[in-house]
This record gives structure tokens, C-alpha cells and sequence, in this order.
């Protein structure tokens, strides 16, 4: 079997993983807030449970990347999923219960499979060619539009099937895991080989971090995925809080998760055609642009158009920097590397989690004024990721590794 043709097995066991496990993510965002807003004892910590999931992804990222270097990426996966399963049991016992503090020890625990799920990504890379490792990335990630449909609309079915608000939909989370596992079973990656004495041990995580390009997509990864989980965060809370109802901020994340992943089937092809620093500089532009359209109004379809370029805007940006990255690395740096970046990801991500709630609920006299300073706070960011990938432009080529 071609090195591609093992790529592309592996892709389809990675893509219905995105597809299934994943939808586990939309329906956390869409409907944590709301009843963290319900439990928490200030409507300022309403976002603290989603902020918690991205915590345990977080702090879970090194550990979990050490473990499928030692043992694989399919015993990786299968923990993450049943870190989700136990993280909905805990949430959905906290709900039931009326404890905020189990429903955000619940979320910290779902921050296990969203740890995992950002390696989704580099598994798909692990197999691949060098000319194919892009469009393998784009096609793993093309998975989530499935999870963008079936997660906000499980909500919709869920969310009000039991006495207690919500408490079905994570139940349906429960099971989404504990099926979704299975899917592992049909992955062929090779585990790495241990080092041997005298094999070479790649870079220090000091000496990765100073390497311009590594550095670079770092950054950049991190101000995409940040600042679109800052908007999302708060967009259920801003769409309900103007008028609208729940079903109408299911709708707005799922237009939003679409225009995530939608573009991933041409995102690979477009890296290849013209750079990885060109896309990433045009996501950052798409995000720019979604902070405008949010700040110009609060009609429905001003949500919908900003979640939608939100959502493109990721694409590019992230996609892109994760392409940087993997470019950049040495078998041998893989799970060092990788481990690395998703700590340093996911701490900016933990930023704007924390942050989104407050600049909503805490930072204005109304929802409008929230909504303003959530989309406002994008601007410092996009002008340090810019600022970053137009030093990199300007560097020799020899000097960018």
C-alpha cells in the first residue's frame, strides 16, 4: 500500500471521527453558556464552564501528545473520547443537580476529548506525502461540516426532552462518545519507534519556539482559533439576550461550524497553489471583517454574516498555520512539538474563553454594548499575528528555519 493510499484510509476513519465525535463541540458551545447563565451564581461566570473546557484542553494537550508518542494515536483518541463521556456524565449530574461547580468540573473533563480532537489534524499528517499533507489536513477538517449540522440540531431536539433543561442533550453526548470510540479501531498509524542511542533527538522546545517559522504559525494559530472562540462563546448569549430565541442561536452556530469546515475541501488545494502565508493572511482578514459585520448591528442576519466569516476566517488562518507547522518539524520533534503548540494554542484560547464572558455580560450597561467590546477586542490580536507573519515575509529563506 502507497504512502497515500494508507493517508487516505486513515482520513476516513479520521473524517466520520470528526463527523460524529465531533459534534459533541457545537452542542457544548451552544448551550454551555446558557446553562452556566441558568447555575452560576454571577451571570458574569456564565462562560466559565465553556472556559473550563478549554482548560482541560489546555493542560491536557502535552500529556495527551506524550502518550501517543509512546503508544499511538488510536489509544490517544479512545482516551479523549471517554474524557468526553465522563465530562458529560459530570455535567449532565451537575445540571440534574442544580451544582455549577460539578456542571464546570464536568466541562473541565470534557476538555480531554477536545484535546484529542485538536489532533485529529496531525494524524492525518502522519501517513501523508509531503505533496499531499495539506489536502489530507483540509480533508480531516472538512469532517466537521457533518458535526456542525448533527451537533446544534441534536440541541435543538435535546435541549427541552427532559425536565430539566439540557439535560438530555448531554446525555446525547454521553452516547456520541461512547460509539464514536469505536471508529479508532480502523486506524493505521504506525506508533513512532523509540529512540535508540545515538538516533537524533530534534530540537529543545526553547530552540523550537525561537525558530521564525515554527514561532510564527504559532502565533498565528493561536490568534485565529482564539479570537473566534472569544465570538462564539458569546454568540448564543448576544443572540438570545437581542431578542431571538434558542433555536435561532443554534441556528447562528450552525451556520457558523458550516463555514468552519466548508471550506476545508478547497482550503489544501489553495495552500498548494499559492503559500501558506498568503492564506493565513487572508483568514486574518476574513476575521477582521467578521468583527465589522458584528459591530454594525444586532439583526439576526448580522450574526449570521460575522459567524459565518468567523468561521472562514479559522479556516484559513488555522489550517494554514497548522500546514507552517508540520512543515517546519522533524519526526523526531513530532509529539514534542506538537504537545507544544496545542499548550500554547489552547492557553490563548483559555484567554478569550475567560475573557468572552466577561466583556459580554460585565463590560457594558447591555447586550449591545457586550457584543461591541467582545468584537472590538479582536483588533490588538489581528494586528499582532499580521505584524508577525509580515516579519516572516521579510526574512531570508535560510534564515526562517
Amino acid at each position: 500500500m502507497s504512502t497515500d493510499a494508507l493517508a487516505k484510509r486513515n482520513i476516513i476513519v479520521l473524517v466520520a471521527a470528526q463527523a460524529i465525535l465531533g459534534a459533541q463541540m457545537p452542542m457544548i458551545f451552544t448551550i454551555a453558556g446558557l446553562a452556566g447563565s441558568t447555575l452560576a451564581p454571577n451571570v458574569c461566570w456564565a462562560t466559565l464552564p465553556i472556559t473550563m473546557t478549554v482548560i482541560g484542553s489546555m493542560l491536557t494537550a502535552t500529556p495527551i501528545s506524550a502518550l501517543m508518542q509512546r503508544h499511538g494515536r488510536r489509544a490517544g483518541f479512545i482516551v479523549g473520547a471517554l474524557g468526553g463521556a465522563l465530562g458529560a456524565a459530570i455535567g449532565a449530574y451537575g445540571l440534574a443537580t442544580g451544582s455549577f461547580l460539578l456542571f464546570c468540573i464536568g466541562a473541565l473533563l470534557t476538555g480531554i476529548y477536545m484535546s484529542a480532537q485538536g489532533f485529529y489534524r496531525f494524524a492525518a499528517a502522519d501517513t501523508a506525502s509531503d505533496a499531499f499533507r495539506p489536502k489530507a489536513i483540509s480533508w480531516v477538517m472538512a469532517g466537521g461540516l457533518l458535526s456542525a449540522v448533527v451537533g446544534p440540531q441534536l440541541v435543538k431536539v435535546t435541549s427541552d426532552l427532559m425536565a430539566v433543561t439540557f439535560l438530555g442533550s448531554y446525555l446525547a453526548v454521553i452516547g456520541l462518545n461512547l460509539v464514536g470510540m469505536f471508529l479508532f479501531f480502523g486506524l493505521n498509524i504506525p506508533k513512532p519507534r523509540p529512540p535508540v542511542a545515538g538516533a537524533p533527538i530534534g530540537r529543545t522546545r526553547a530552540e523550537l519556539i525561537r525558530t521564525p517559522t515554527i514561532a510564527v504559525a504559532m502565533i498565528c494559530a493561536t490568534v485565529s482559533y482564539a479570537l473566534m472562540n472569544l465570538v462564539m462563546t458569546s454568540s448564543p448569549l448576544a443572540v438570545v439576550g437581542c431578542g431571538f430565541n434558542t433555536g435561532n442561536a443554534a441556528d447562528v452556530v450552525t451556520a457558523h461550524v458550516l463555514a468552519m469546515y466548508a471550506p476545508s475541501f478547497v482550503t489544501g488545494h489553495i495552500i498548494a497553489r499559492f503559500g501558506t502565508e498568503r492564506v493565513i493572511a487572508l483568514g486574518l482578514t476574513i476575521l477582521a471583517a467578521a468583527g465589522a459585520v458584528a459591530m454594525a448591528g444586532v439583526e439576526l442576519e448580522n450574526f449570521f454574516i460575522a459567524l459565518i466569516l468567523l468561521g472562514i476566517g479559522w479556516n484559513f488562518g488555522f489550517i494554514g498555520a497548522t500546514t507552517m507547522l508540520t512543515s517546519a518539524q522533524r519526526p523526531e520533534e513530532r509529539g514534542r512539538l506538537q504537545g507544544l503548540n496545542d499548550l500554547v494554542v489552547f492557553g490563548g484560547v483559555t484567554m478569550a474563553s475567560f475573557s468572552s464572558g466577561g466583556l459580554m455580560n460585565c463590560a457594558g450597561g447591555s447586550v449591545e454594548a457586550g457584543w461591541q467590546m467582545v468584537n472590538l477586542a479582536m483588533l490588538p490580536f489581528l494586528i499582532l499575528a499580521g505584524g508577525a507573519l509580515i516579519w516572516l515575509w521579510l526574512k531570508p529563506s535560510e534564515s526562517r528555519a
